[in-house]
């Protein structure tokens, strides 16, 4: 199985536990930040929405501009505006980057953040409409002669766009509902999950496998796990670090927060509902999955760690990877100088023992 690493692209340096620093679209930062993941070995890196953000499609042409290899994967939601004009800006991306472009299908996610962009469609419509949206998409990808749609959402006439992307271009799909799952399974490429212990991700991976069955896609579909390594040169060290990250969050949730995700702390989505629950089980999880920066944000986003050393770290991805987990996105806490740690200590362990495991089952197999 091909191996994938996936980093992250913000305007600013800023985490759950770090202040922003310089300019909220910092060109400095954005330049190093990218040219660092590039160097490091990351294969992708995430450029995410939000709506109090820079636009993420805009970020990510200036990205293309500064680097020459690593992969651009565009978080995007449907519904904001036509499939069609969404499929030309991707594959003129995808065209003035060499190939470079993918897309993170976000659907779901935090309700409150949507509805000040104006959606107020419950989940399972919203997942309803993803559904048609990534339909029409696609054909306007791959159609080369004019076709039309009429759905329950979009209606379109004669449509025949001629900037294709520059080959298959990847669709990474976010979502743990079952409604995001069945969606999923009709469409993605790579389905992405938060970082859960090892059992929860033995039994999702075996959920969407078998709803993509229904559609021949069981072997096609790849898996995501999204993680904040914290790393030491000792066990201790990375431990002692990690309740550092959580002392200064601490101090800065109300800043950072304030009051407007109340409303929906903790049970914005299902995946956030699940790493909270997670969460109030135990503080670490399957020896090192640590828990505790989810609990502090009501599980938003991806913000559960494996804390120990670089070659603990890495036996722990290895045993996600033999579940099926074939792509790991990474981002820090200081993310520039973990970027870099990233790139230097743990993407090269990682990739060995991989290495050493699919060497040991061709031999096992032969």
């Amino acid at each position: 199985m091909s191996l994938e690493f996936i980093g992250l692209i913000g305007p600013q340096e800023s985490s759950e536990s770090q202040a922003p620093r310089g300019p909220l679209v910092d060109l400095e930062f954005i330049k190093a930040f990218s040219q660092a993941q590039e160097y490091g070995g990351f294969d992708k890196a995430l450029l995410a929405v939000n709506t109090s953000a820079p636009d993420s499609m805009i970020l990510a042409s200036y990205v293309a501009a500064l680097t020459e290899r690593i992969g651009l994967l565009v978080a995007h939601r449907p519904g904001f505006q036509a499939p069609t004009f969404a499929a030309r800006q991707f594959a003129t991306l995808d065209q003035l980057s060499g190939g470079r472009a993918s897309i993170n299908v976000i659907t779901g996610g935090d309700s409150g953040d949507l509805q000040r962009d104006g959606d107020f469609l419950d989940k399972d419509a919203r997942y309803a409409r993803t559904d048609e949206y990534l339909q029409v998409l696609r054909n306007t990808w791959t159609r080369q002669e004019p076709f039309d749609h009429l759905g329950t959402h979009y209606r379109v006439e004669d449509n025949l766009t001629l900037v294709k992307p520059v080959q298959h271009l990847p669709i990474y799909f976010s979502g743990a509902s079952d409604a995001a799952v069945e969606v999923a399974a009709k469409h993605a490429d790579v389905y992405m999950m938060w970082g859960e212990p090892l059992e929860q991700v033995r039994e999702r991976i075996a959920k969407v496998r078998k709803a993509a069955a229904r559609y021949g896609r069981e072997k096609h579909i790849r898996f995501s796990l999204s993680l904040r390594p914290i790393l030491g040169g000792t066990e201790a060290e990375a431990w002692a670090r990690a309740e550092r990250i959580l002392a200064d969050a601490q101090e800065r949730i109300g800043i950072r927060q304030g009051n407007r995700r109340e409303k929906n702390f903790g049970k914005s989505n299902t995946g956030s509902e699940r790493l909270v629950q997670l969460a109030s089980q135990r503080k670490v999880h399957d020896t090192r999955l640590w828990t505790e920066i989810a609990a502090l944000g009501g599980g938003a986003g991806n913000s559960t760690s494996l804390v120990g050393t670089a070659d603990q770290v890495a036996e722990a991805a290895l045993a996600y990877y033999e579940l099926g987990v074939t792509t790991f996105l990474f981002r820090g806490f200081d993310q520039l100088r973990d970027a870099v740690e990233y790139g230097q200590d743990l993407i090269p362990r990682i990739r060995a023992l991989v290495e050493q495991h699919e060497a040991g089952r061709s031999t096992r197999t032969a």
